[in-house]
């Protein structure tokens, strides 16, 4: 395969996306660390958890191909994965980038393994594109040689510490030497990779007979599989964990565990969402947002306009949560994003008085320098330190989100966007039908905005996954945007200083 051309995110507006798994499609373990990879592949992300559930970091940030830290490396529908425990690794297919990556966990780092990549030689216009948040091409780009990779799915460690890769269709063999990267050899055929891999194969399937049959059912309906072990197609979807083996469900989106004594089946439940920050598909640049209106994909704007005073502005918004839906937990920093354009400037959370009293713009604090020199005050006060944002659970249905910014005279914009995760009430009047409750989710899920899956369809989806509607967890997307319309200073009564007012705005706003 020659140089990867430009990657573009298909169905960019999905109407699932907003869910908070979407496609998980694989998963490996390290047991001695306690410790999940969750491929979370239609997200472009894999996601460590502990053996309780608890988001502990995330490898990824949006789709693309760019190695660095997990905030900023850039993934394309990543799916099986290895644990390496001598090097305290984790190497992992990235599918349609058609490589072997690896995360190395210490350092938080994603490197790539093979192809061996570059990349792209910086700019002063690339730069300016970076900042401008308009879309570039590919970032990475693979060396001019032949890569013989394409479409990888399953990775299997060997004894002799090789990695195995295999394709979704069980049809082509890859051997990468470790931790060279250096491809040894490729097999083609079924029966190749039966008489190599079959036996790995057959041991860690083979405990999926415990398993419902309708439920395996309907999970090959979407895998692909070897003839001889029909279940081959799972074989990165599940791993072995202390008392119980984790599987994917990649139709009810969803991760299981299959208690080994008692074969008990239940959900995996999450939690800590903060970790994973605000989804890449909900933050959109601030430049274009500001000149075009963009919107993001199934998410109102929720506009407000004040005109005041220059000075301290203290911004409250006060949310509420539909009354059939409920917050699974308190909503935290690394979910809300704030941005503030013009002239103003947010107030830093472990800033004193010496921040709210801060100029803003580059000539206005050249003038108020001036006036500091001349005209200089006896005393100055001190207040108590503020939150920038601050994560506040008020009476059930209801959240809020604090933002302190500082103004002068001219015209602001105060950018919050944040990810509430919701799911239905069960006390609600819904629970007596899967349909209405599938209806309830729709509309959460808003397929209409996306333009490619109508709202029946949607629908008749959720009803096929066959699992309880109550526990699927989704994001709702909060976007508002907050016009300041600043006036002049008001003058002291010495006529030369300037007087700086504080302000309080309230913004109520249902979801």
């Amino acid at each position: 395969m020659k140089q990867v051309e430009v990657i573009k995110e298909p169905d960019v507006c999905s109407s699932f996306r907003n869910l908070l798994l979407y496609f998980p499609g694989c998963i490996s373990v390290d047991e001695s660390g306690d410790r999940l990879f969750l491929s979370d592949s239609n997200h472009h992300r894999i996601m460590i958890l502990d053996g309780g559930g608890k988001i502990l970091d995330c490898i990824g940030s949006s789709p693309g191909f760019e190695d660095g830290v997990f905030e900023s490396a850039k993934l394309m529908r990543p799916l099986a994965s290895v644990y390496h425990a001598a090097d305290n690794c984790l190497y992992f297919v990235d599918s349609e980038n058609h490589a072997i990556r690896r995360a190395v966990l210490e350092k938080r780092m994603v490197e790539t393994v093979y192809p061996t990549c570059t990349k792209k030689s910086s700019s002063l216009w690339t730069w300016i594109l970076d900042k401008l948040g308009i879309e570039r091409d590919f970032d990475m780009k693979l060396e001019e040689t032949e890569s013989s990779l394409v479409l990888p799915w399953h990775l299997i460690k060997s004894e002799d510490d090789n990695l195995y890769i295999i394709n979704r269709s069980f049809e082509i063999l890859w051997v990468l030497e470790l931790p060279s990267g250096t491809m040894q050899e490729v097999f083609e055929g079924s029966s190749k990779i039966m008489e190599i891999c079959g036996q790995i194969i057959v041991d860690k399937v083979s405990i999926l007979r415990r398993m419902p049959s309708d439920w395996l059912q309907h999970q090959f309906d979407t895998n692909c599989s070897l003839k001889e072990i029909p279940c081959a197609g799972l074989l990165s979807s599940l791993a072995s964990f202390q008392d119980h083996v984790i599987i994917c469900d990649t139709v009810g989106q969803r991760i299981l565990k299959l208690n080994k004594n008692s074969g008990l089946v239940s959900n995996f439940q999450l939690s800590n969402f903060g970790i994973l920050g605000l989804p890449y598909w909900l933050s959109s640049s601030l430049e274009r947002v500001y000149s075009s209106g963009e919107e993001i994909c199934g998410a109102d704007i929720h506009f407000e306009s004040f005109t005041l005073l220059p000075g301290k502005i203290d911004i409250d918004l006060n949310v509420d949560i539909p009354k059939n839906a409920e917050l699974l937990e308190p909503l935290q920093e690394g979910c809300v994003w704030c941005q503030v354009r013009g002239a103003a400037v947010e107030v830093p959370g472990t800033d004193k008085i010496e921040a709210s009293t801060e100029k803003v713009g580059s000539a206005q604090q050249w003038y108020d320098n001036l006036d500091t020199l001349v005209f200089s005050t006896p005393e100055e006060e001190c207040v108590e330190e503020e939150n920038t944002i601050s994560d506040c659970k008020l009476p059930e249905g209801r959240v809020q989100i604090n933002c302190v910014v500082n103004t002068s005279p001219g015209t602001s914009e105060v950018f919050i966007d944040a990810a509430l995760y919701l799911k239905l009430k069960r006390d609600s009047n819904l629970h007596d039908s899967q349909e209405k409750m599938a209806e309830t989710m729709v509309d959460f899920l808003k397929p209409e905005r996306h333009g490619r899956m109508r709202r029946g369809t949607c629908i008749q989806y959720l009803l096929k996954v066959k699992r309880d509607l109550e526990d699927l967890i989704f994001i709702t997307p909060l976007r508002v945007r907050i016009k300041l319309d600043i006036l002049n200073h008001p003058k002291a009564d010495n006529s030369k200083d300037f007087v700086l007012t504080d302000s309080e705005i309230k913004v109520n706003i249902s979801l």
